[in-house]
């Protein structure tokens, strides 16, 4: 079997879109690249902004290849699975581009996997993946019934088929991940770092753990990266050292939630590379903290949500600290790391007064304290649910039209006003 996997030229223009604009490694195709390799299938990866290749160049590269099946993502990189543009306008003007010439056509990503039947129609795809998506991709390389497997959604006679729930990867003995050469060259990107401090090396990312035993509302991973899993630690070291061998001297985890783990912050001592991570400060000690700076730890991004007990409650965030034993820890964490960062989520329960006194606070210890970010509710979170049930065909377009009502601010890195998602599908998007 000939596959083709492509994470396409994303692009923000108009978006709501949350994470990181820059070029991230598209870690779930490696390991389906690693996964495809395994059984024998010839396999051509692609990422539209590590290899600065459009659409259409893209589209041309897959003809050439003449694939039996392509693959292509609707979020860039599992880092941002859980805060993804709504809108399909990039993989869909990738499809379009190619036509027939990807031989049958997947989609993977949360669109698919929390309203499949929209994806489908969307996107003009032979079938979507629901759930993490890399031993999917290699079940259905090796099967002609695709509709035979679990986790796979598709449209016959314009109903809707799939069987089973949304994948959850083994992955606790995924594979040490390779990289070509020439896409950790170009990875200049130290992503989530801000310390003043020399930096050497080019950037990369990459997964110790995957999913996280906690349901805070505003989360979206339910349908896919939920069950939390942590990886093996010797090929996780291996892909780290094969990092480093390339040049690389930046890694940011990619995990939901990096919780305290002595064996390998004690591995990491003993390299020389420095990293980022996101957290929840309550789960660390001031010993571990410590263990983190030595270990190389230079960002730390940690969910606060809230500055009240009542704010973290109805976020269901489980917190056992109060605001002060949360402050302090994130200064102690500060003494370590050059760079920590409080993530405060706007809540109406928290009084503006408050939230300035301990943003003041925290920004005197060193520790950064964003401005309240406004909530989106991902159709993939409990807080959507909450609203209005169940996700259906419309639920992109129902949070979106809900967020743009509701707020008439929204966040530091947004600098236009976010465009409705009919609007940014229009041109490219089948909606029949």
């Amino acid at each position: 079997m000939r596959v083709a996997l492509v994470n396409p030229a994303w692009r923000y223009d108009g978006s709501i879109y949350f994470g990181c604009r820059q070029a991230h490694l598209p870690l779930e195709l490696g390991y389906a690249r690693a996964l495809l390799d395994g059984q024998g299938d010839q396999v051509l990866l692609l990422d539209g902004q590590l290899m600065e290749l459009g659409s259409e160049a893209l589209a041309d590269r897959v003809a050439a290849f003449a694939p039996d099946m392509t693959v292509v993502l609707t979020a860039p990189t599992y880092l941002f699975w859980r805060c993804a543009p709504p809108e399909l306008r990039v993989p869909a003007e990738f499809l379009r581009a190619l036509g027939s010439r990807g031989g049958r056509t997947v989609a993977a990503g949360p669109h698919g996997s929390v309203t499949p039947g929209a994806t489908l129609r969307k996107l003009g795809v032979d079938a979507v993946v629901r759930g993490e998506c890399e031993e999917v991709i290699a079940a259905m390389a090796a099967s002609a019934d695709w509709l035979a497997l679990d986790s796979v959604a598709m449209l016959v006679d314009g109903a809707l088929q799939s069987r089973g729930a949304p994948a959850a990867a083994r992955f606790v003995d995924a594979p040490a991940l390779r990289w070509p050469d020439a896409w950790t060259q170009v990875h200049a990107h130290h992503h989530h770092r801000f310390d003043e401090g020399p930096r050497s090396g080019t950037g990369a990312e990459v997964e110790a753990s995957r999913g996280c035993p906690y349901d805070c509302s505003f989360c979206a991973k339910i349908d896919y990266r939920d069950k939390y899993r942590r990886r093996a630690l010797a090929p996780l070291l291996e892909e780290i050292d094969h990092l480093i061998a390339q040049g690389v001297g930046y890694l940011y985890f990619v995990d939901e939630i990096f919780l305290p783990n002595r064996p390998l912050l004690e591995a990491l001592v003993e390299r020389r590379v420095q990293f980022g991570i996101q957290t929840r400060i309550d789960l660390w000690k001031p010993d571990l903290l410590e263990l983190l700076g030595r270990a190389g730890c230079v960002s730390i991004e940690a969910g606060i949500e809230s500055l009240t007990m009542e704010g973290r409650e109805a976020l269901a965030k489980r917190c056992r600290l109060d605001t002060e034993e949360l402050a302090s820890l994130l200064i102690t964490a500060r003494r370590h790391v050059p760079f920590v960062q409080a993530n405060l989520i706007g809540m109406a329960k928290d009084d503006p007064g408050l939230v300035s006194h301990w943003r003041e606070r925290l920004m005197a210890g060193g520790v950064w304290a964003n401005e309240p970010v406004p909530l989106y509710p991902y159709p993939s979170s409990p807080s959507y649910r909450a609203l209005w049930g169940l996700p259906d065909d419309a639920a992109w377009e129902r949070a979106h039209a809900h967020y743009l009502g509701l707020f008439s601010a929204f966040s530091d890195i947004q600098e236009e006003r976010p465009e409705p998602l009919t609007a940014l599908e229009a041109d490219c998007c089948q909606t029949g």
